[in-house]
């Protein structure tokens, strides 16, 4: 049975009515975002308002501004208030004083709402709307919806508010996409992570912590919240936290929580490599989609000073200063509880491979396969994101993994498991069902070998990086001998390397698979590096016999009569 939506036809009309020919269409989000918050805020204020006023002339003046708050918190009934007489209604009302009374209302709000508003930059659309006489008319029309909580849910107002966010992103080829990650692809993650966590998640008065690091407009945190309480235990106290870089962004998740009734002050504004908003705490979840290839470079000082100490996020290495994905997963692994959390990160492929041994990139996937933070990685279709049509994949990370997978890293090839999607957007062509979310949950559960499953210990992404060297040899083909040592000098332009599993001996490696090619050539253990790469693609690659020639001579006389037939069809005609 599909699930009831709530009418939103109000947002159509209003954009018609009264927005239509002043506003590009990738501009009508920035106005209506702010608006139908205000509303949904002006309609849960309601009952309390005059107890709000009451309290608020009782004290203005006579104690602190940070300790009238809570005053007028407790008044309304809410983690916000408004301490102005008027609401959206007595706006509509006097329509020769709108501006002012306008902005009298807005100054009246707590500073955590007005912190949403400034972000929204209101002020801007504001100055627009009183330009094309526009300001009064749309007061006028939100203000004749009826968002109460008896009549719009907090359940109810989340799908308003993820529609609206939906629809002011379509209307911008530019911007779909970047503002949310596709719900398939959260619920997939969020089944993944709580898959193993369903008894634990079930016990009576149980709170648990989830946490996005760059939460864009809060789809992460409120769908994978969602998952538990829909799937697991409705009676959980899930909270959740993040922190989002972008100031629409951040005013779109901030007020999703104000008007759903969570904790707005969880969502905070900020780098975060730079400005951790959440420094003193750990948490239970982590899932995240953070950006790809994002350049840190305007952050170097700080994250190398950082790396330096001891007690710092970035200790096990700096990637590239082009691309910070691995910088995202070290935060991540910094917030994990001692007594055990769970991550799920959404990466591309660079994570994967780049960086030779030595590298930044990978001494971290060293330090995280070591440390047996890493579960199990899978591989994702291509065009399921709305602006990228590149592989994507889910690292599942924790430090609390099960006897039978510690030691061991499992890799699901998930390539596949799609539908075609119906009509395109953007870059997304496909999306993964619920019954390919289930059968991807079910591989990683079960633990098993297979097609799609490959389970490798840890060692076995590990490699001995071996300096091969040939002999310089002078004009008359004799081997030159460093002068020093004594020994064959080695020829720099004939420099080689070999990547030589953990697992296998050198000697015995460069016997059988370099020196029957290469007789003098020598190894210089004395330059040898421990790299770690996962080389996704190859371990799933299966091997195509070639066609022999006479399948070959076969498909060429088959193309041969059908190029006859079309070109006898032409003369035909």
């Amino acid at each position: 049975m599909a699930e009831q939506r709530p009418n939103i036809d109000f947002l159509y009309r209003i954009t018609n009515d009264v927005l239509w020919n002043t506003f590009k269409k990738n501009e009508i989000g920035d106005v209506m975002l702010p608006f139908v918050v205000l509303r949904r805020l002006d309609c849960m204020l309601d009952s309390t308002r005059d107890a709000v006023v009451a309290r608020y002339k009782e004290f203005e003046g006579r104690i602190a501004p940070e300790k009238l708050g809570p005053i007028l918190e407790k008044a309304a009934g809410q983690k916000f208030y408004n301490s102005s007489p008027y609401s959206l209604k007595l706006l509509a009302q006097d329509a020769a004083n709108v501006e002012l009374n306008f902005r009298h209302y807005v100054n009246g709000f707590s500073p955590n709402v007005v912190d949403i508003l400034d972000n929204y930059q209101l002020d801007k659309v504001v100055a627009r709307l009183v330009k094309n006489g526009l300001l009064y008319q749309l007061i006028v029309e939100i203000s004749k919806e009826d968002l109460t909580m008896a009549k719009v849910s907090n359940h109810d107002m989340g799908y308003v508010f993820e529609e609206l966010i939906r629809i002011a992103n379509e209307q911008s080829n530019e911007t779909a996409g970047e503002h949310f990650t596709p719900r398939e692809v959260i619920r997939l993650l969020a089944s993944i992570i709580f898959s193993t966590e369903k008894e634990e998640l079930k016990q009576p008065g149980i709170i648990r912590t989830i946490y996005d690091l760059a939460c864009g407009t809060g789809g992460m945190l409120t769908l994978s919240k969602d998952y538990v309480l829909k799937h697991i235990n409705k009676e959980a106290d899930i909270r959740i936290y993040g922190q989002e870089i972008n100031e629409q962004s951040y005013a779109i998740a901030k007020s999703d929580l104000l008007i759903t009734g969570e904790n707005p002050n969880n969502i905070r504004h900020g780098n975060s490599f730079t400005e951790d908003k959440f420094s003193d705490k750990r948490f239970n979840y982590m899932l995240a989609n953070p950006p790809y290839g994002v350049s840190w470079k305007r952050d170097e000082l700080f994250i190398k000073h950082e790396a330096l100490s001891p007690h710092g996020r970035f200790g096990a290495g700096l990637p590239r200063s082009s691309d910070g994905q691995f910088l995202f997963i070290q935060h991540l692994v910094s917030k994990m509880e001692p007594r055990g959390s769970r991550i799920g990160i959404v990466t591309n492929g660079s994570p994967l491979f780049s960086g030779g041994a030595g590298s930044g990139e990978s001494e971290i996937r060293r330090w995280l396969i070591q440390e047996d933070l890493l579960e199990a990685i899978v591989a994702l279709p291509s065009e399921i994101f709305f602006n990228t049509g590149i592989y994507t994949y889910l690292w599942i990370l924790s430090n609390k993994k099960p006897a039978e997978r510690r030691g061991m890293v499992q890799l699901i090839n998930a390539v596949d498991e799609y539908v075609p999607m119906r009509p395109s957007l953007n870059n997304k062509r496909k999306k993964i069902s619920d019954e390919q979310i289930a059968k991807i949950t079910a591989l990683y559960t079960a633990f098993e070998e297979g097609p799609q499953v490959k389970i490798y210990p840890n060692d076995f992404f590990g490699y001995y990086e071996v300096v091969i060297e040939q002999p310089e040899r002078n004009a008359r083909g004799q081997v030159v001998l460093d002068k020093k040592t004594g020994r064959a000098k080695p020829d720099k332009k004939k420099r080689d390397y070999e990547n030589v599993p953990l697992s296998e001996d050198l000697h015995a490696y460069f016997e059988r698979e370099v020196q029957p090619h290469v007789p003098d050539a020598f190894m210089d253990l004395g330059q040898t590096r421990i790299g770690y790469e996962i080389n996704f693609t190859k371990y799933f690659h299966q091997y195509k016999k070639p066609d022999t020639s006479a399948d070959l001579k076969k498909l060429i006389i088959s193309l041969e009569s059908k190029i006859d037939g079309l070109l006898q069809e032409i003369l035909a005609d």
